[in-house]
This record gives C-alpha cells, structure tokens and sequence, in this order.
C-alpha cells in the first residue's frame, strides 16, 4: 500500500474545522489506511485533541501540527491536492478524479516530493484563496441533490482511493538527475517578491493587487518548477526589486 511504502509523505490538511468529531474522524481515517500525518488550520475548538471520535488513533492527535494559516501549512509541500466538487465553483487548477489521482501522487513522492490533501471547513468548503496554493482539485464525485459530504467521510474516501490499487511506480527509485520540485513556501516568497517587483516598476495599480497577487499563486503552480529553478527566479527577482529601489532608480 501506498501508505506503508510512504508513512511521511503524504499530510492530511484540515482547514478551520468546527466540530472536533469531525477531526476525530478523519484521524480514525488516516489511521485505518496507514497514513501518519495531520494538520489542522485554525481550527474552531481549542480541544479538538480530545476528539473522542478519533477510535484507534488518539496517538495521531496527540502528535498533529496546528497551523495558524494553510500558507504555513503548506510551506513544506511540493504537490497540494485541494478537494471538493465543481457544484459551486469553476476551478483554476487542473481536476483529476479520484481514481486518476493515486499515479499523480505516487510520482511526486518517487521525485523526493511531499504532498499535502487539503479538505475545507464543513459549512463551505475550501475558498478561492485557499485553492490558489493548490496545484490540483480532486473531485470527489457526489449527487447533485447532495454535493457535501461529512469530513471525516471526504477524508476516508480520498485515503482509500490512494491506497486500494497499491502502486509499483510508488517504488521505483527517482530517475537520476530528476531535480526535486519546488515547495509551496518557496513559490509564495517567489510570488511575493514578484508582485513587490510589480508595483516598485508601476506595473500593478492598488486596486488590482489582490487580484494580482491571488493569480501569481495559481500561474507559479501551473509551472511545475523544480526547487532549484525557483529559488534561482526568486534571486532574480530580488536583484531587480533592489535595483528598483535604489535611489535615482527610473
């Protein structure tokens, strides 16, 4: 199975969840199929580690990250999976099914990568802000009459489509000379320190900054950068901010 071949290299990211039960679940889900690592955004209810609902997985709470923000919970992915339907939304990310989603995991973690499955709060789901740092929308595949599913189920069902074909491409040794991709903490100071470049050369008015800002997150994702190649554009960038804001510059 996926999950023992990889017991740290895929994080389960629940973003503000309200109700404790609901991270319990998810825990117990997680801890069904193998998987190890979980951390919850800003969550609502300060005692969620006391989720008696997490039936064989109380360790897995005990030992989960609490993140203030999903950017900082992110930091360390190179592969993020938003999920959720396209009932109430049309995706900038590529979307794969559910079933098409084992093989796009399974290379990223034989490329040295670390993949994060990011799951919404139960009343909304994930947010157009929060989809700009994913790379891709797994679709879970609902009923038009009820497109929402329970989190702790949305959590089982995405783990067991990972792990119920186990994967060969999984253990197959990284390609030689295959450069590790870029994590997500990298492409948001890139995107930073772009949208900084932006405004020093008059190129983005205020008022278009947000916007601006929310599509450098999905166009840096779009490009499948490996790290090295984005801490090399990131150098760049500085220099020309610097040489920006230099005194008598322009």
């Amino acid at each position: 199975m996926l999950a023992d071949d990889y017991p740290d290299g895929v994080e389960v990211v629940l973003v503000a969840p309200r109700n404790p039960l609901n991270i319990g679940a998810a825990a117990r889900a997680m801890a069904n199929f193998g998987f190890l690592r979980l951390t919850v955004v800003a969550p609502f209810e300060p005692l969620w580690r006391e989720a008696r609902s997490a039936v064989g997985a109380p360790e897995l709470l005990r030992t989960a990250n609490e993140c203030a923000t999903l950017a900082e919970a992110l930091a360390g992915c190179t592969l993020v999976v938003g999920t959720g339907t396209r009932t109430h939304r049309k995706p900038e990310q590529p979307v794969v099914s559910l079933p098409d989603l084992e093989p796009r995991v399974a290379g990223e973690l034989a490329c040295g990568g670390r993949v994060a499955l990011v799951f919404g709060p139960e009343k909304r789901g994930l947010t157009r802000e929060d989809f700009s740092r994913c790379h891709l929308l797994a679709e879970i595949p609902t009923g038009a009459r009820q497109p929402s599913m329970n989190l702790g189920q949305a959590v089982a069902v995405c783990l067991y489509e990972l792990t119920r074909s186990g994967t060969e491409s999984a253990r197959d040794p990284t390609p030689a000379g295959l450069q590790s991709p870029a994590m997500s903490g990298t492409l948001d100071r890139l995107a930073e320190v772009i949208e900084e470049t932006m405004t020093a050369s008059g190129y983005s008015p205020q008022a278009m900054e947000a916007a601006n800002r929310h599509d450098l997150r999905v166009l840096l994702r779009r490009l499948s950068w490996a790290e090295t190649d984005a801490k090399r554009a990131l150098g760049v960038f500085r220099r020309i901010l610097w040489c920006l804001r230099r005194p008598g510059a322009g």
